[in-house]
């Protein structure tokens, strides 16, 4: 199936997100956060995951608890959608340039949250969105996904550049490592048996 459904509530955020690893790329993003709305739709046409996120939260305050808690959403529903991880490929990297931005990321589905963050983003905010929240996002995917993911900046002078060019540049990583290899379909990318 590789399918997940993911509600959250709480005193500061509602949340209800649907996610497809064998999608095509659609989306339909109500976060309450323009620049968050924009770049889910990358993330998911860049993985060709099909995303329905939808989020009443406390952004009169700020934008934090609408990322995060997204992140935590999007990172459980990856978790559920792969299941025991039989015949995924597991590994995934991808060199993205984006404009005067590189962005290199990496990925291993290795059941162990971890995210490794070299992005140096030169403004403090990009139209309303604290540019310090992409940091915060990817913490909180890679936890709750339990995936291991590398983060690095080569090249880049330009905010919006280098955060869209993180969210491509992971979703196509996260494309190749959720991936089935037929070969391999009954078999866990493990020597322990699990991950």
């Amino acid at each position: 199936m590789r399918n997940a459904e993911i509600k959250r509530k709480t005193a500061e955020t509602d949340i209800m997100l649907k996610l497809s690893l064998n999608g095509s790329g659609r989306s339909n993003c109500d976060t309450g956060c323009g620049f968050l709305n924009h770049m889910l739709t990358l993330f998911a046409k860049h993985g060709r995951f099909d995303l329905d996120v939808f989020c009443k939260g406390d952004t009169d305050v700020d934008d934090h608890h609408t990322v995060e808690d997204i992140a935590i959403c999007l990172g459980k529903a990856f978790a559920a959608a792969l299941g025991d991880k039989k015949g995924i490929v597991r590994y995934g990297n991808t060199l993205l340039p984006m404009d005067e931005a590189l962005i290199l990321t990496a990925v291993d589905i290795s059941g162990r949250g971890g995210c490794f963050y070299a992005l140096e983003i030169p403004t403090e905010k990009v139209g309303t969105f604290d540019t310090e929240l992409c940091r915060e996002f990817w913490y909180a995917f890679s936890q709750n996904a339990g995936v291991t993911l590398h983060i690095r900046q080569l090249a880049g002078i330009n905010s919006h550049h280098i955060i869209e060019g993180a969210f491509k540049s992971a979703a196509r990583s996260l494309k190749d490592a959720v991936a089935i290899d037929e070969k391999y379909a009954d078999e866990i990318p493990s020597t322990k048996g699990s991950l």
